[in-house]
């Protein structure tokens, strides 16, 4: 395999990415791509690139995306205003059957472009394979709801045909209705059930930020509650940190915490010497 024509100009150096190859070969590598993140097409593009190269390199690698601005924009659409608690959408009836579309619509795209690119992306959502089951998260969040199984057989049988699975936050719950899930949730579940080598979450930071707002490149579970008591970390990020503790609390061996705005940061994080951004370990 001629490594020089599938990795990108600007990606990582020859010498690390063979070594990182052999070190990833029999693992599992989740991803969370955040809807954040999503807006810009050549970010996107970008990241359609990374998943290629890691699918060509014979990686396995899980996607899970987001959507918070195309659900807004639909929902503004309709005129229907958003109410958060927690940070969390509040969702009726009308609402999620929103969701469920703007999800799946996206999730299509996502496999549509991987497609193009030359690998096989494969759709997981509450139409197609659903994998995640549920049960409501609290009464007062409607149909947002909370991890309680992953179907890992669906996973495996994809990844085996050298596939790359792409996973819409949705689930359904013993009726089989369907629920909202936060996405980073639904990664970590994702994530830990597979014991996955890496979650990386994508965000529009760089990672965790120390009090002089300096990169923190790695860090244990340890020193970051000590950050979460001491205030440098602070409102959005904490679910997110919490996600990735209880991650690593819980056979994921390593999270990263990247900025997916920046230039094959996927690649960066995974095939590099010092990575791309945050990595929270144990």
């Amino acid at each position: 395999m001629d490594l020089k024509n599938i990795l990108p100009e600007d990606g990582p150096p020859l010498s690390e990415v063979n070594k990182y190859i052999e070190k990833y070969k029999n693992d599992l590598i989740v991803i969370k791509y955040g809807g954040n993140v999503l807006i810009d097409r050549n970010v996107f593009n970008n990241f359609i690139t990374d998943l290629y190269v890691l699918n060509k390199l014979g990686l396995s690698t899980i996607v899970v995306h987001g959507g918070g601005p195309r659900i807004k924009r639909e929902l503004e659409k309709s005129n229907i205003q958003s109410k958060f608690i927690r940070g969390l959408r509040v969702t009726d009836k009308n609402i999620i059957n929103i969701v469920e579309s703007v999800l799946i619509d996206f999730n299509d795209d996502i496999v549509e472009s991987l497609d193009k690119k030359g690998s096989k992306g494969v759709s997981i959502h509450t139409k197609n394979s659903n994998i995640i089951e549920v049960i409501p998260e609290a009464k007062e969040l409607g149909f947002v709801g909370i991890p309680t199984s992953v179907n890992n057989k669906i996973i495996f049988n994809i990844l085996e045909q050298n596939k790359v699975p792409i996973v819409s936050p949705l689930g359904l719950d013993k009726n089989s209705q369907t629920y909202n899930i936060n996405g980073d949730t639904a990664a970590m579940a994702i994530a830990k059930s597979l014991k996955a080598r890496r979650l990386l979450l994508m965000t529009n930071v760089d990672g965790v930020l120390n009090k002089e707002k300096k990169l923190i490149e790695e860090i244990s579970s340890t020193e970051i509650l000590e950050m979460i008591k001491n205030e440098t970390i602070t409102e959005g990020m904490i679910p997110k940190i919490n996600a990735c503790l209880d991650a690593v609390n819980n056979g994921v061996t390593g999270v990263g915490i990247i900025n997916g705005t920046k230039k094959h940061s996927c690649l960066w994080e995974i095939f590099s010497d010092k990575g791309a951004g945050t990595l929270i370990r144990k």
